[in-house]
């Protein structure tokens, strides 16, 4: 049984989560609460899983696997045929490209502990933290929908079947709403996504439907 250390709210742990459910694959799911007693990812049962104190990690008998990225690629490239990314190189290139762009241009800026530094140790206000937020996502959508414009995009990221860039776009979006970002200029992000959460699979990974909703 895979075990996937999570938080609902991970968009980290999102993607994971869409990747399994895109594999059928079961799993079990391990709470990491991020806020709870001051993060339990930093507290040392965890850390001797995953150093970086961060979610998710996967385990698969002995073997911890963390990165989210990395994990959807282990679980594609292991369990049955793979299905999240293209079988020709360029294509592989376009979905990476796509799926990294999320992954370490636009999420690290808006990450939980970015955040909470900029409140605790900056002092900066909500308000302002907000602004934070919805800059560098509408900062990262405007390339990201010029990069859709392509005729490789079909219904998703690449094609007409979800690939690991719409296991990263979807959360993104989730988070997007969230901080009141206007989706409305960014009609072919907003097309996918919509499209994408219409499918059993990202429905099933929704942080509302997970063990550990608040």
């Amino acid at each position: 049984m895979l075990e996937l250390y999570s938080y609902f709210r991970s968009s980290a742990a999102y993607r994971v989560r869409i990747a399994l459910s895109l594999k059928g694959l079961d799993y079990r799911v391990i709470p990491v609460h991020l806020l709870r007693h001051g993060g339990e990812q930093f507290g040392e049962e965890y850390r001797r899983r995953n150093p970086e104190g961060l979610v998710p990690a996967l385990a698969e008998g002995d073997r911890i696997l963390t990165q989210s990225l990395a994990i959807i690629e282990y679980l594609d490239e292991t369990h049955g045929p793979a299905i999240l990314l293209p079988p020709d190189a360029p294509g592989r290139a376009r979905v990476r490209a796509l799926a990294l762009h999320v992954a370490c241009d636009i999420h690290p800026l808006n990450n939980l502990r970015v955040l909470r530094w900029l409140a605790h140790e900056l002092k900066i206000e909500q308000a302002g933290r907000d602004a934070w937020y919805r800059h560098w996502v509408e900062l990262g959508f405007r390339s990201l929908e010029a990069q859709l414009q392509s005729p490789e995009t079909g219904l998703c990221c690449h094609g007409d079947e979800p690939s690991l860039a719409d296991c990263c776009l979807v959360p993104q979006v989730y988070n997007a709403r969230r901080y009141d970002v206007d989706l409305s200029a960014f009609p072919t992000i907003a097309r996918i996504a919509a499209h994408c959460e219409s499918m059993p699979a990202f429905r099933a990974a929704h942080p509302d439907g997970q063990p550990d909703a608040e």
